[in-house]
C-alpha cells in the first residue's frame, strides 16, 4: 500500500518498498550507508522502516544502484544467479552475489551473442568446427598447437611482430577472422562512471557454434589481457561458457579452469620451444625482458613459464610475478592501436561490420545498432560506418 504523508500544504507519497528491499541493492551496488547518505539523507530510516522514499527519490536510488524499478516492489529481495557458469572463487569459496556490472556486461554479450547468431544463420553461414573441439582430457601441448594452426598464429609472423601489444592485436585479429568475437571493455555498458572491477573478473567465454564470444576486462593490467584472451579462447575450444578471474600466477582448483591455464600458457610461450632459449645463467632481469620480446607476451607470462621448466620454486615464482606486477601497474600502459568504440570499450570488428550492414540495410533498428554497439549519438554511429568503409550518403 503507498503510503501517504499529509501535511497542512501537501500529501508526500511514499513508495511501498519493504526496508529489505533498500538494503538488498545498496549492498548490491557495494555502497556503503554513509556513501549514499550524502544524496539520499534519510536511507538510514528507510532500512529501519520508519519511513520510505519518494517515488522520485526511489527512482533515484534504482538509477544509483544500478538495481531495476520493478525488484523494489518484491515481497523479498530476489536471488540472482550468474547467467552463466561461474568459475570464480575466492579463497576457495564459490562468490555467490555478482555485481551489477558484471552483470549487465554478460546480459549485454549474451545480446550481442544472440543477434549475431540470427544474423549468420540468416545468411546460411555454417557452424563453426573449432567450437567443443577440445576435451579437457586431451594433451595440453597437442591442444594448443591445434589452437595456433586454427588460428593462423604462424611462429615466424610471431617472432616477427614487433611488440606484444602488436602481438595482442594480431591475435584479436585471427580470432575475430575466424568466426570468434572478442570483446573488450573497462566499463559496463557505455557508462565510464561504472568502471569493471578485475578483482571481480577478469574475462567470460560464451560458447556457441555459430557465434562464439570472448570477452576481456579491459580495466585489467595490459600484462594480465593477453593470458586472459588465450584462456577465453582455450574455454570456446572446449564449447564452455563460463566467468573466470585467472591469470598467470593462478593455479585454479576449478579442473576446467585449471586446465585451460595450462593450456593457454602454452598457446602463448610453447614449452619446448622456451627450454631451448632459456638461459638460467644469464642476468634475470635481462633474461625475463628478452624471453618476452622473443615469444611476444608479457614479463609475468614469462615468469609462469620459468616456473613451468623448473627454474622457479613456487615461492619464488610468486614473490617475483607479484614484483613484476607491482612493476608493470607503475607504468602508463594502452593497447596502442586498438580501435575503441568509445573511450572505455572495443567491439569486435566482425560483429560490427555485420551489425552496421544490417542496419544500413534497414534490417535492424537505428537505436538498437546503438545500444549494442555502446554508442549514444548517431553521429559516433556514421563515424564507425565511415571507419569500416560504409558510405551513409
Amino acid at each position: 500500500m503507498v503510503q501517504v504523508c499529509e501535511s497542512k500544504k501537501f500529501a508526500v507519497i511514499r513508495a511501498p518498498v519493504k526496508p529489505a528491499l533498500i538494503r538488498w541493492a545498496r549492498e548490491r551496488a557495494s555502497y556503503s550507508l554513509h556513501q549514499l547518505s550524502g544524496r539520499f539523507p534519510r536511507i538510514e530510516a528507510w532500512e529501519r522502516g520508519e519511513t520510505g522514499p519518494t517515488l522520485r527519490q526511489l527512482e533515484a536510488f534504482a538509477k544509483v544502484t544500478h538495481a531495476p524499478i520493478g525488484f523494489f516492489f518484491l515481497k523479498a529481495p530476489p536471488v540472482e544467479a550468474m547467467p552463466i557458469p561461474d568459475f570464480r572463487t575466492a579463497a576457495n569459496v564459490h562468490l555467490d552475489r555478482p555485481s551489477p556490472n558484471l552483470l549487465d556486461t554478460v546480459y549485454l554479450c549474451q545480446q550481442r551473442q544472440h543477434w549475431y547468431r540470427d544474423f549468420v544463420q540468416s545468411v546460411h553461414e555454417p557452424q563453426l568446427e573449432l567450437v567443443g573441439s577440445a576435451r579437457i582430457n586431451d594433451d595440453v601441448v597437442e591442444t594448443a598447437a591445434k589452437m595456433r594452426n586454427a588460428l593462423g598464429i604462424d611462429s615466424d609472423e610471431w617472432v616477427s611482430i614487433a611488440s606484444w601489444k602488436g602481438a595482442l592485436r594480431h591475435l584479436m585479429a585471427q580470432a575475430d577472422a575466424r568466426g570468434v568475437l572478442v570483446m573488450f571493455s573497462r566499463v559496463a555498458g557505455s557508462d565510464n562512471r561504472r568502471r569493471l572491477d578485475p578483482q571481480e573478473f577478469r574475462g567470460f567465454a560464451l560458447a556457441d557454434p555459430w557465434a562464439p564470444m570472448v570477452f576481456v576486462n579491459g580495466a585489467d593490467t595490459t600484462a594480465a589481457q593477453m593470458f586472459t584472451l588465450a584462456h577465453e579462447l582455450v574455454h570456446i575450444w572446449l564449447g564452455e561458457s563460463g566467468v573466470s578471474d585467472t591469470d598467470a600466477r593462478d593455479v585454479p582448483d576449478h579442473a576446467s579452469e585449471r586446465w585451460c591455464s595450462r593450456v593457454a600458457a602454452e598457446f602463448l610461450v610453447p614449452l619446448d620451444a622456451f627450454r631451448e632459449e632459456l638461459k638460467p645463467s644469464a642476468d634475470p632481469n635481462y633474461e625475463l625482458n628478452r624471453l618476452a620480446r622473443r615469444f611476444k607476451t608479457t614479463t609475468v607470462v614469462i615468469l609462469r613459464r620459468i616456473h613451468d621448466a623448473k627454474q622457479l620454486s613456487p615461492k619464488e615464482f610468486r614473490e617475483a610475478y607479484d614484483m613484476e606486477l607491482d612493476r608493470l601497474n607503475s607504468r602508463q600502459q594502452s593497447i596502442d592501436g586498438i580501435n575503441y568504440l568509445t573511450p572505455g570499450a572495443y567491439v569486435s570488428e566482425r560483429f560490427a561490420r555485420a551489425l552496421v550492414e544490417s542496419t544500413l540495410e534497414g534490417r535492424t533498428a537505428f537505436t538498437e545498432a546503438l545500444r549494442m554497439l555502446g554508442l549514444k549519438k548517431m553521429a559516433s554511429f556514421d563515424k564507425l560506418t565511415h571507419s569500416l568503409g560504409y558510405r551513409t550518403s
